[in-house]
């Protein structure tokens, strides 16, 4: 009977550091505020942002959520299609 191939699961998943999947999350969420709420106060776009990432799970750090919304309420509003 031949040995058995010695498995290393070390090297599964690829090259992603840990917690890739929650910046996905992250960025998804920013990205759906920034299309939504942009041009509108820097509250308004701050609870967007707090509500959108609460909804996908991941716990919001007050600190990153102001400086995203500085920046989104910065942009100017798209046009209505």
């Amino acid at each position: 009977m031949e040995p058995l191939a010695a498995v290393s699961y070390a090297s599964s998943g690829g090259g992603r550091t840990a917690g890739w999947q929650a910046q996905v999350r992250i960025d998804y969420a920013i990205n759906r505020v920034a299309q939504t709420h942009r041009g509108q106060s820097e509250d308004q776009v701050a609870q967007a942002i707090h509500d959108q990432l609460r909804a996908i799970g991941v716990v919001p750090n007050g600190r990153k959520v102001a400086q995203y919304a500085t920046a989104i309420s910065a942009l100017p509003q798209l046009p209505p299609k």
